[in-house]
């Protein structure tokens, strides 16, 4: 039995934040102890290169240079790869005679492990050896065997408890990784035995939640920003070397039924929830992920069934759910099984029929939806495969799914909606949050670009995607659609950069590119730089050429209230329609906080006419303008 002081120190922050900034591991120190013994067998410390080496000239902290004496120089010229350092520790314990499997990895800490090794290694395709999973964590480890309720935050408040002096040994880089050897032979001479008491998860397990579960608020966060093609287990991954719960993945969907770029996620304790935290801004491909606290009855909400048809469906212990979109609506699970059969990666519906759960509405119509189950994870990609092939004369969309998504959807479907009220005498203005215009933008700075031509059906998400790599220079909250007076996207939209070169970056790059199909039409994208004044002329109601400066127009005061006002019809153009005493219809600027995507604050009502802000006007149910403090929802 070999107990084994495993120590990590990464290029940025040590300590307490280990692992939350993202940076590289430069150091993996092991230290090998007999535990029949008490002996030591050998200390091996792995200089890792990371890929920031070649790249910056600084990429050390100064934190890991005063902790380990590592320098940039001794890193570029005497590091490896991560994936080979792990493949000369398991040399070194076979040249000892020590099977590296019978080990029992020691830490200082959760974080060596679960916000370090774990995450990196999954980053960066890298598969883990089995003794990686469990551990023994020295600051729980030494108050149990001493029976003491002490909190130990580092390796010197252990020392200080077990009152070993510190080490002068300096024939390491990290003077810590020989205090844990002496406190690995201390705890064992005073009768201790190290056990792998944690374990690290790799995979999501299936689980379902019912709407009746008590889920601890503690336990739960919630991820915003993902790319909306994500599946639950690309967003486990996210959260490698953490212990997400069983079903513990729900996926939060839009009114429309699709996904958001948000998740809610459940740990199987609050400690590992409070790590998760620490992973806000952390990145998935190209995109950061913001991570915040949610409850438990937000995760119930999204994830909590009561439906007896879906409750037998996700109960019958599939590894891997599909959900198929756009088929025709008298298609039947026959159909959809030789669908999966056929192609050239044939794969088999798990329980044949019972596998296959159509989404239907209230009255028993078919909406062209459905789930399907299969066996195993290998079976995924097969079935994936088939994504956009036909049945019949319909293609077939294909997404990777989760239990929390089948109960959401039939719960949406299976709800009797509400009766419509009857329409008001005058159509009132759609109740749209708008953003003022003092808190979007200002100056001369052309750090904006402006799009048209977005087809209606493009949503946030789309535009992310068609900016690519400019996607992650946009400001926070820095998106904004435009909307007709019906509510209804008018094709364009507003975006803030995080300078003038990226704006630039993004306009030369993009400027007429294809977005993704919508149907049959494909449309190219206009993408102008402009300024923030730009920006205000155009809310103002002054118009110009996209990122050219605009002449003004002589602006109209607000009509006094009651004055039967009547909006004009048809699609909101950019500038004003200066009518006498008929506004012109309003130019709503819809905020979204995009990358990630986050609730934007709550605003007071601000309605646009000519160059004026209306701001103490506002409509009564009927649509006539009626006067409002600046702060007061109409």
């Amino acid at each position: 039995m070999t107990a084994c002081g495993f120590l990590v120190a990464t290029s940025g922050l040590q300590n307490a934040g280990l692992g939350s900034d993202e940076t590289d591991i430069v150091l993996l120190g092991y230290a090998l102890v007999d535990m029949t013994r008490n002996q030591v067998l050998g200390i091996q410390e792995y200089v890792i290169k990371p890929l920031s080496a070649d790249i910056n000239a600084n990429f050390l902290s100064d934190e890991v240079q005063v902790e380990t004496r590592l320098t940039e120089a001794a890193i570029r010229t005497s590091g490896v790869t991560l994936s080979k350092a792990l493949s000369l520790f398991e040399g070194y314990c076979s040249g000892l005679g020590v099977s590296p499997y019978s080990l029992t990895l020691v830490t200082d800490g959760q974080l060596p492990l679960r916000q370090c090794l774990h995450p990196e290694a999954a980053n960066k395709d890298i598969t883990l050896p089995l003794y990686y999973n469990q551990f023994a964590d020295l600051r729980k480890e030494v108050p149990s065997m001493y029976a003491s309720d002490s909190v130990f935050t580092n390796i010197a408040d252990i020392l200080t408890f077990l009152d070993i002096p510190n080490s002068e040994d300096t024939s390491f880089f990290s003077k810590e990784l020989r205090d844990m050897v002496n406190i690995i032979q201390r705890v064992i001479s005073d009768g201790h035995k190290f056990t792998a008491n944690e374990s690290i998860q790799l995979y999501l397990e299936p689980g379902i939640c019912s709407r009746d579960e008590e889920v601890d608020s503690n336990c739960v966060v919630r991820a915003r920003g993902l790319p909306w093609q994500s599946s639950d287990q690309d967003i486990a991954r996210f959260f490698r070397g953490l212990n997400v719960a069983k079903g513990g993945v729900a996926l939060c969907l839009s009114p429309m039924g699709r996904r958001n770029g948000e998740a809610l996620v459940r740990f199987t304790c609050g400690e590992h929830r409070e790590m998760a935290l620490k992973r806000h801004k952390h990145h998935i491909g190209s995109r950061y992920i913001e991570v915040y606290r949610a409850t438990g009855e937000d995760f119930v909400n999204v994830a909590g069934g009561s439906n007896n048809e879906a409750q037998a469906f996700l109960t019958r212990g599939a590894q891997v759910i599909i959900r198929m979109r756009g088929l025709p609506y008298d298609c039947t699970a026959k159909q959809v099984i030789e669908f999966f059969e056929g192609g050239e990666k044939p794969c088999s519906v798990m329980g044949a029929e019972e596998g296959v759960l159509f989404v239907r509405k209230p009255d028993g119509r078919s909406t062209g939806d459905a789930f399907v189950l299969f066996k195993q994870e290998d079976d995924a990609p097969k079935a994936l495969s088939r994504h956009r092939d036909s049945i019949g004369v319909r293609y077939i969309e294909l997404f990777r799914s989760t239990t929390a998504e089948v109960q959401q959807v039939l719960n949406r479907t299976m709800e009797t909606p509400p009766a419509p009220l009857p329409p008001p005498m005058i159509t009132p203005l759609p109740q749209v949050a708008l953003l003022p215009q003092h808190i979007i933008t200002s100056g001369t700075r052309k750090d904006c670009i402006r799009l048209r031509g977005l087809p209606y059906e493009a949503q946030v998400e789309h535009i992310l995607e068609f900016l690519g790599e400019h996607a992650k220079n946009i400001l926070f909250q820095g998106v904004h659609m435009v909307y007709n007076s019906q509510g209804q996207p008018s094709g364009e939209a507003f975006i803030q950069m995080d300078s003038e070169a990226s704006a630039a970056a993004a306009a030369n790059l993009r400027h007429n590119r294809y977005m993704v199909s919508f149907g049959k039409k494909q449309r190219y994208i206009e993408v102008w730089q402009c300024s923030g004044e730009d920006m205000s002329l155009v809310l103002s109601g002054v118009q110009g050429s996209p990122g050219q400066g605009a002449a003004p127009v002589p602006p109209q005061p607000p009509p006094p209230a009651g004055d039967g006002i009547r909006w004009t019809d048809g699609i909101t153009a950019i500038g004003p329609y200066i009518v006498p005493r008929m506004p012109p219809p309003p130019v709503f600027y819809w905020p979204y906080a995009s990358p990630p995507v986050s609730p934007p604050p709550a605003a007071p009502l601000l309605i646009m006419c000519g160059e004026y802000p209306i701001e103490g006007w506002g409509f009564d149910c009927l649509g006539n303008v009626q006067p409002i403090g600046l702060h007061t929802s109409a």
